[in-house]
């Protein structure tokens, strides 16, 4: 897991046991305000249930003793439900509320990380992935493939229609569903506006709805960080950018290129290669261009060792505000 966000989650339960310890608290008071006796006999049943595990651990009192202790509790716990009842509280009006019943606010079940541990860390990773409102629009279910042309395009061998079906193939039936035991890299270019960015958000929200940390960055983003890394010297922003599980470089090319940049692209690309650490980079340029835009070290690591999709259609943002009018 990538460092600091287990002692987050670690926190977060505890703040959320501390809430419910103090709304206890307070509904305690409330009843001793109001109705005294239900308090007291809810203080009876913590002395009787003390003096029980003491008898236990001294082992020289009988069944007998420890049974009646036990209907003593019983019966008192009948009584003071009836009592809230009557007033109309819940039952369980003076009883510690837990928000998960599972693992009662903790996160583990035994040594297993409980299901409730497992969405609150995706909702640590959509906020460090910056993807939440994007995600909200642009995701499968709301995924348009008639957006794209049935009609083939210049000397392509598929309409882009039938283009994107295929890449929508491979990311559905396979490159999703087993994320997390293959390390393929992608790489997407092709002309503005052809579905590459949208694509890359319906991939990030269904790997982070499945626990899957994806961070989502503009090449020029990306940049900044880096120069950020190297001479701010941080280390938690090197950590999230090198060991997240999918990073999505978007929109390549766009960013200013210099020495600095390209070495510290390269340093990045290298890293994550090394580690199989996934990346998904996006391009409007050709691989022509990228060879001649980028040193050979970068050009031969993203032709090379990346998976390849070559995008073309109608500029879909063009077509999609054409829409929006019509309606």
């Amino acid at each position: 897991m990538i460092n600091g966000y287990q002692s987050k989650l670690l926190d977060i339960y505890s703040k959320i046991r501390d809430e419910e310890s103090k709304k206890l608290q307070d509904r305690k008071k409330e009843i001793e305000n109001l109705y005294p006796e239900i308090i007291e006999t809810d203080n009876n049943i913590k002395k009787l249930s003390l003096q029980l595990s003491l008898a236990i651990l001294k082992s020289k009192n009988s069944d007998e003793t420890l049974q009646s202790y036990k209907d003593k509790i019983t019966d008192l716990r009948a009584k003071k439900y009836e009592m809230l009842v009557s007033k109309g509280y819940d039952p369980e009006y003076l009883t510690l509320h837990y928000r998960c019943n599972k693992c009662n606010d903790t996160g583990f079940i035994g040594m297993d990380k409980c299901h409730c541990y497992k969405q609150k860390l995706i909702s640590l990773y959509y906020e460090n992935s910056l993807l939440q409102d994007a995600t909200r629009s642009k995701n499968f279910d709301k995924f348009d493939i008639s957006l794209f042309s049935s009609h083939r395009i210049g000397e392509e061998k598929y309409s882009p229609r039938r283009n994107m079906e295929n890449i929508l193939e491979y990311i559905l039936h396979n490159y999703i569903p087993n994320f997390g035991k293959e390390n393929t890299n992608l790489l997407f270019f092709g002309n503005p506006g052809s579905g590459k960015t949208y694509l890359s958000y319906c991939i990030a929200k269904e790997l982070l709805d499945s626990g899957f940390l994806v961070i989502y960055k503009t090449s020029d983003e990306l940049i900044s960080d880096l120069r950020t890394i190297r001479f701010n010297n941080d280390k938690r922003l090197e950590d999230l950018l090198i060991n997240c599980d999918l990073l999505i470089i978007d929109d390549l090319g766009a960013e200013q290129r210099n020495d600095f940049s390209t070495t510290e692209l390269f340093n990045l690309l290298n890293k994550k290669l090394l580690k199989n650490k996934k990346m998904l980079v996006s391009t409007n340029l050709s691989l022509p261009d990228i060879t001649k835009l980028y040193s050979e070290r970068i050009s031969s690591r993203l032709i090379g060792e990346f998976k390849l999709y070559k995008f073309y259609s109608e500029d879909i943002r063009i077509t999609l505000n054409l829409n929006k009018k019509k309606n």
